[in-house]
């Protein structure tokens, strides 16, 4: 058992700590979190309702082989996270082989060519020019590798990139507002259920109506389709 729980554990060990510990040890792994140092607060990983007891039933498991790469582990009790339980981190050291470096995908903005009319004729110009500029081909990989490449290609030189966001499409610029400030009532409870109830009816009601003017876009498209059948 030395080999693989440390001696920096929390707490008493019950039957399903004796189980896990059994099978840490037929697979040749260690619980990592158990061989560092740290004060009690940064060990406990959950917390009894009204924070009355704190525990250790979070583990990092780790193979014996790799023991040596972990180098920290301690809990984050101040992180914003709506659980009893406390965030578990580890900071690990990975010597990885040096990897060939590769053409970056390019991010299309792709949407441009539904709002914009102009850019996708041009498009559409462009891609049957290239095509056009080909040899006849007949054997059927060759000419779709020649499509391909004429798609491409058009697209990169007509459709700008696009930039990446880090929130999702729905959310409305109040909602990170009421993220940060949950985050800054961490230690008063009453004041953060209460932001945290608001942060949730917020991304639900940004979410129903983002949904909402998605399906009245997608009604409007499918009346324009069933007009254009009828007048062709």
């Amino acid at each position: 058992m030395d080999d693989v729980v440390g001696p920096h554990g929390l707490g008493q060990k019950n039957e399903r700590g004796e189980r896990l510990v059994e099978w840490a040890q037929r697979n040749e792994v260690i619980i990592g979190n158990t061989w560092f140092e740290q004060p009690p607060r940064r060990k406990s990983t959950w917390k009894s309702p009204g924070d009355g007891s704190r525990n250790q039933i979070d583990f990092i498991l780790i193979s014996k082989r790799f023991r040596n790469a972990l180098l920290i582990s301690k809990t984050l009790p101040s992180a914003d996270c709506y659980s009893d339980h406390m965030l578990l981190m580890g900071k690990i050291r990975v010597k990885l082989r040096k990897q060939k470096k590769t053409k970056p995908n390019i991010r299309l903005n792709l949407d441009l060519l539904t709002s914009d009319t102009d850019l996708c004729k041009k498009y559409n110009l462009k891609v049957k020019n290239k095509f056009e500029a080909f040899e006849e081909i007949e054997e059927v990989e060759e000419l779709w590798q020649q499509l391909k490449r004429s798609i491409t290609e058009a697209a990169e030189e007509e459709i700008s990139t696009k930039e990446r966001k880090t929130k999702q499409k729905w959310m409305t610029e109040d909602i990170p507002n009421l993220v940060d400030k949950r985050r800054k009532a961490k230690g008063k409870q009453e004041e953060y259920e209460s932001i945290h109830r608001e942060v949730r009816r917020k991304c639900e009601e940004a979410k129903e109506a983002w949904l909402n003017e998605k399906c009245r876009e997608i009604d409007t498209f499918q009346r324009q389709a069933q007009i254009q059948c009828t007048g062709m």
